[in-house]
């Protein structure tokens, strides 16, 4: 391999490994802080000696292993005891690594999954809501702090704040690393369920980049999902959440082309949806609404999505049931962005025109300031009333806002049409 392959192979691994790295290095430091910087270390002797010596078969499983021996210079350099020196060798010995699939499937306790346990950390209740979301998305979603700053629509240095003082704060207030148990847990879930869902969504719609997905993070957020089903089996939103990302995952085939261009909801072949995925979002579905009581948000949005899934052709799809869907989930969680997705949705059940009555007040709305689908989809409804001019200039302005390579093309293809 190149020198440039084996670059964009180890950040590939990167973006896969990191998150099981770091909830490994957790469980054996006991400190959030020094875990990620013991990883990083691992991934700068990966971008010293991958070069030379090429990619190792269990990439994963070489920079635990690297990660280890630097965790035991560490302890070693500050004079920590003979034990932790001991257990993290034996952890370390070359001829018992962890392979990749005990990286994943390690089981400690009653989940025994790192990755679950780390999540837990970053949602602790001595953190803010906005600092759970950031930490776990960089600690758990492998993303870089300029994707997080645009999942929330805030500046950049405020994301990069919330992440230092999180791990600060976590260490200060010696943060135990497990999983919560009873009330502790119930009450933690509704933040664990925001994140795994915010890390789904950059898997599903990367926010910078030339893919136009990272299945890797979608694979990582239903997994987490999955088990989350056993933690909690009778909390409606836990299923409501599953459902929502079966569902949608349920698309990636059809949602690129061959060379990775992106191919929106109504031009898809949905003979390429995975029906295995859809039965069993449309189970988790049932299952919640089974539980009883008032949908809640996460419930709510597999439910626009089901619409979808049982429509074999666009022209089949309940758009009326789907706007009176978003009508119950902009009175429940009102926000921009629901709104915005509802403005859609009226579109497509009584026309353009009033889709587009929708959105303008939605212009001057300073949490949708750099948002690209707000002009992406104002655009799209100006097209449709034939406004080419106003058309263009708004795919353009939505194409300067993504930071997706691919999404700006589509993006700068559709301004072109309006010419």
């Amino acid at each position: 391999m190149t020198i440039p392959e084996v670059q964009r192979a180890i950040e590939t691994v990167w973006h896969m490994e990191s998150p099981r790295l770091i909830g490994g290095l957790v469980r054996l430091v006991r400190d959030v802080g020094l875990a990620e910087d013991l990883a990083q270390d691992a991934l700068v002797a990966a971008l010293e000696q991958w070069p030379e010596t090429g990619v190792p078969r269990n990439p994963g499983a070489w920079l635990m292993a690297t990660a280890r021996r630097r965790a035991i210079d560490h302890f070693r350099h500050h004079g920590m005891a003979e034990q932790k020196h001991e257990q993290l060798g034996r952890e370390t010995d070359d001829n018992q690594v962890d392979t990749h699939d005990s990286l994943v499937n390690a089981m400690d306790d009653e989940i025994g999954d790192d990755l679950l346990r780390l999540l837990f950390i970053s949602c602790h209740p001595v953190l803010s809501v906005e600092a759970r979301a950031a930490l776990t998305l960089r600690l758990l979603g492998g993303l870089t702090t300029t994707e997080i700053a645009r999942a929330f629509l805030v500046p950049e240095p405020t994301i990069a704040q919330r992440i230092v003082r999180a791990k600060r704060t976590i260490a200060e207030a010696r943060v135990p690393y497990e999983v919560p148990r009873g009330a502790d847990r119930a009450a933690r879930l509704t933040s664990v369920l925001g994140v795994i869902y915010l890390i789904f969504n950059e898997g599903y719609s990367a926010t910078a980049g030339e893919d136009w997905m990272r299945p890797a993070l979608c694979e990582d957020a239903l997994r987490l999902g999955r088990i989350l089903t056993t933690l909690a089996p009778d909390n409606a939103e836990v299923h409501g959440l599953v459902a929502l990302m079966e569902i949608q995952a349920s698309r990636a085939r059809a949602r690129v082309h061959a060379q990775g261009e992106p191919v929106l909801l109504l031009d898809q072949d949905r003979g390429r949806w995975d029906r295995l995925l859809i039965n069993r979002g449309l189970a988790a579905l049932a299952k919640a609404e089974s539980i009883g009581g008032s949908l809640g948000p996460y419930a709510l949005q597999a439910a626009i999505a089901a619409c979808h899934a049982r429509a074999l052709r666009p022209e089949d799809t309940d758009w009326n049931r789907i706007v009176a869907l978003y009508d119950a989930l902009s009175e429940l969680t009102p926000s921009p962005i629901i709104e915005l997705n509802r403005a859609v949705a009226i579109s497509m059940a009584h026309g353009p025109e009033a889709g587009l009555d929708v959105v303008e007040p939605l212009v001057d709305e300073p949490a949708l300031k750099g948002y690209h689908l707000l002009p992406a989809v104002r655009a799209d409804l100006l097209f449709k009333l034939g406004r080419l001019d106003e058309a263009r200039c708004d795919f353009e302005r939505a194409a300067f806002l993504t930071q997706n390579v691919r999404e700006r093309k589509l993006l700068l293809d559709r301004a072109a049409k309006c010419a």
